[in-house]
C-alpha cells in the first residue's frame, strides 16, 4: 500500500475540532496530593540535567520542562494535550469560531498535510483548493516530517500576510504552487436551507459557542419561510465535535423536556454526571434559555439525521440521543466513535492541560467509545457507492485510543482490507488520464445522493440503502472469533 492514513484529525486551521469538550477552568489543586514516583523524579532531573551540561548547544530550560509535560501528556490518548502559550491562544480563538488562516480542515496522510475541506468562503475556498489535495509544502519548508500541529503553526499568521502552499493533487497527478493571503476566519457553524416546500436540510459542522444562537436564528427563519414544515434533515456528517453543552441544547431542541441527553462517567465525582434536555444543563454560561424562541413545531417534525464516518463527539451524543429515544432516523454510515470528554484546566494564565476526565454514554447506556453509533439505515455517499468512506480514519484507528470499556478490543482486519482496497481503485483511477475520481457532491446540493435518500424517508418514499456497507462488529463479538 503506497498511501496510508497516519493521524487522524477534523482540525480547520487553528480552529477546535475533533473533540468533546468542557470549558472547566479551574485550578488543578487537589484536597489530597497524590504521591509522587520519587526514583523516577530523580531519573527526569538528571536528564534534565545532562542536558543542559552536556547537549552540543545551549537548551532553553523553558522549552524543556515545557516539552516534558507535553510529552507525558500525549502518551496518554489521542486526545488529550498539553496547551503552551500559542496553542492555548489558538485554542481559545477555536471555541469562538474565529482564527487568522487560510481556512482549511486537515488531516495527515503518510506525512503529508491532507485537505479534508475548505472552509466555505475562506481564502482556500476561493483559491480553489480541494478535499484530498496534499500539502507537500508551506512556504520553503517541507511538510514531511511535521507534526500536525507545526504545520498549523506555519500556515496561521498575522492577516493580510501571505502563505505560499505547495499542492499535490493526485486525481490529476501534478504539483502546484498557491498563493494564499491570511485573513480571520468566522467559522459558519449552523448553515439552513429550505430545500422544497415542506421540507428543510439544517447542517451543524461544528459546536462552538456561538452554535446554538445561530441554530435557533436559523430555524426560526426556516420557519418564517415555511411554517408548516413536513420534515426536516439534520446534517452533521463530517462534524467533528466541540463543546459539549452545544450538543445538549441541539438534542434538547427536538427532545422533549427533562429526558436524559447523555451520561458521563470517570474517576473524579464531578465526571459522573447526567445531562438532561433543560435549560440548566446546556445553557450554564447564558442568562436565559436560548432555545425558548424555537418554534413548538421542532419538538414534532419528522426528522432525519444523517451521518458518516467524519462524525465524531458531539455530533455522536446529538444522533444517539435522538436515535435512543425513537425522536428521528438515523441515516448515512457508522460514526466515528470518539466517546470521551476533554476538560480544560488552567495552569497559568497562559498555559493550560487538556486531559480526558471521562467517557460518555447516550440515554441507553451505550459507550460509542471506539465504536460509534451504527444507522438505522445504511446509505452510500454516492449512486456508484462508498468509495471514500473506507479511507476516514476512525476513533479505533488512532494509536493509544482508550477503550470503550464495554468489551475486550481487537483490530478490524476486513476495515484494514477495504481501505486497501479502495486505495488501490483510487490510484488505479488516477493513473488513467480519462477516469479521474469524481469528486463527492457538496452537502445540501441537488447531487447529494444522501440528503436525496433522506428526502425521501421523510416523504414515505423508498430509501435506497447500502448493499456493501454492514456494521463494524462489536468489540466483545470479535474478540470471541
Amino acid at each position: 500500500m503506497t498511501s496510508k492514513f497516519k493521524i487522524a484529525g477534523w482540525v480547520a486551521v487553528g480552529a477546535l475540532a475533533g473533540g468533546l469538550t468542557t470549558l472547566q477552568f479551574q485550578a488543578t489543586a487537589r484536597n489530597a496530593a497524590p504521591q509522587l514516583p520519587l526514583e523516577e523524579l530523580q531519573q527526569l532531573a538528571a536528564v534534565f540535567g545532562m542536558v543542559k551540561t552536556d547537549y552540543v548547544e545551549q537548551v532553553d530550560e523553558k522549552k524543556l520542562i515545557s516539552d516534558a509535560i507535553g510529552g507525558m501528556v500525549a502518551g496518554l490518548d489521542p486526545h488529550s494535550q498539553y496547551f503552551d502559550k500559542t496553542t492555548f491562544k489558538e485554542f481559545r480563538e477555536g471555541t469562538t469560531g474565529k482564527f487568522v488562516g487560510v481556512g482549511i480542515e486537515i488531516g495527515m496522510d503518510d506525512g503529508l498535510v491532507k485537505i479534508v475541506s475548505p472552509i466555505e468562503g475562506s481564502p482556500a475556498f476561493r483559491a480553489g483548493l480541494k478535499s484530498g489535495d496534499l500539502i507537500t509544502k508551506i512556504d520553503e519548508t517541507f511538510v514531511k516530517g511535521l507534526t500536525m500541529d507545526q504545520a498549523v503553526k506555519r500556515m496561521r499568521g498575522e492577516p493580510s500576510t501571505k502563505v505560499l502552499l505547495t499542492i499535490f493533487r493526485k486525481s490529476e497527478n501534478r504539483s502546484f504552487p498557491v498563493s494564499i493571503t491570511r485573513e480571520e476566519i468566522r467559522v459558519q457553524s449552523v448553515r439552513t436551507k429550505l430545500v422544497e416546500p415542506g421540507y428543510a436540510w439544517v447542517r451543524v459542522s461544528q459546536f462552538q459557542d456561538r452554535t446554538v444562537e445561530d441554530f435557533v436564528a436559523k430555524v426560526t427563519k426556516l420557519y418564517a419561510e415555511d411554517p408548516k414544515l413536513k420534515g426536516l434533515v439534520l446534517d452533521l456528517r463530517n462534524d467533528p465535535g466541540g463543546l459539549l453543552e452545544g450538543a445538549v441544547a441541539i438534542s434538547s431542541a427536538f427532545l422533549p423536556k427533562d429526558v436524559v441527553v447523555v451520561t458521563t462517567n470517570g474517576q473524579l465525582p464531578e465526571s459522573k454526571q447526567k445531562f438532561l434536555a433543560r435549560p440548566e444543563d446546556y445553557s450554564r454560561r447564558l442568562s436565559s434559555d436560548p432555545l425558548s424562541r424555537l418554534p413548538a413545531g421542532l419538538k414534532t417534525v419528522p426528522l432525519v439525521v444523517l451521518v458518516n464516518e467524519g462524525s465524531a463527539s458531539a455530533s455522536e451524543i446529538v444522533s444517539g440521543a435522538l436515535q435512543d429515544h425513537k425522536r428521528a432516523t438515523v441515516m448515512g454510515a457508522q460514526t466515528f466513535g470518539k466517546g470521551s470528554v476533554q476538560t480544560v484546566r488552567q495552569l497559568t494564565a497562559d498555559t493550560a492541560l487538556k486531559i480526558t476526565t471521562a467517557r460518555y454514554y447516550t440515554p441507553s447506556g451505550r459507550s460509542i467509545q471506539a465504536k460509534g453509533i451504527v444507522p438505522d439505515l445504511m446509505v452510500d455517499e454516492t449512486p456508484d457507492g462508498n468509495l471514500f468512506g473506507a479511507l476516514r480514519m476512525r476513533e479505533a484507528d488512532l494509536e493509544k485510543h482508550i477503550a470503550s470499556g464495554q468489551g475486550a478490543e481487537v483490530k478490524d482486519a476486513a476495515r484494514e482490507k477495504a481501505r486497501e482496497e479502495a486505495i488501490k481503485k483510487l490510484e488505479e483511477a488516477a493513473a488513467k488520464k480519462d477516469e479521474k475520481p469524481k469528486p463527492l457532491p457538496e452537502f445540501g446540493s441537488e447531487e447529494d445522493f444522501q440528503l436525496q435518500q433522506a428526502l425521501n424517508r421523510l416523504k414515505g418514499k423508498p430509501v435506497l440503502v447500502s448493499k456493501t456497507m454492514t456494521e463494524r462488529q462489536p468489540e466483545d463479538a470479535k474478540a470471541a472469533e
